[in-house]
């Protein structure tokens, strides 16, 4: 089982990135995924999470209206499309997946390794 989370990098404020995270060995169609980020010396937060069927999103107030979380369950991928990127963004970015998953990162069984995301002012 295996979670990888793709397609960070630098880029400037203002800026856009979209990540992907991909799963092998784990049908990501029937879990919530959640994505987290974590910045140097601070605890791994969550940034926002779909349902299983993408009817559902949540996002944490920082990145409302500019971050939007979905989904292609044919291609057992989920993505983060990032718009309007600042300084205080930057972070290692995580995917990851629960069954009775949401906003709460304990409730998360697997997870990915991160791809981090630089954003310069």
């Amino acid at each position: 089982v295996q979670l990888q989370a793709s397609g960070g990098g630098l880029v400037q404020a203002g800026g856009s990135l979209r990540l992907s995270c991909a799963a092998s060995g784990l049908t990501l169609r029937s879990l919530t995924t959640g994505w987290f980020r974590q910045a140097p010396g601070k605890e791994r937060e969550l940034v926002g999470a779909i349902s299983w069927s993408g009817a559902l999103t949540y996002y944490v107030d920082s990145v409302k209206d500019r971050f939007t979380i979905s989904r292609d369950n044919a291609k057992n991928t989920v993505y983060l499309q990032m718009n309007s990127l600042k300084p205080e963004d930057t972070a290692v970015y995580y995917c990851a997946a629960g069954l009775r998953a949401w906003d709460n990162l304990h409730e998360y069984n697997y997870w990915g390794r991160g791809t981090l995301v630089t954003v310069s002012s």
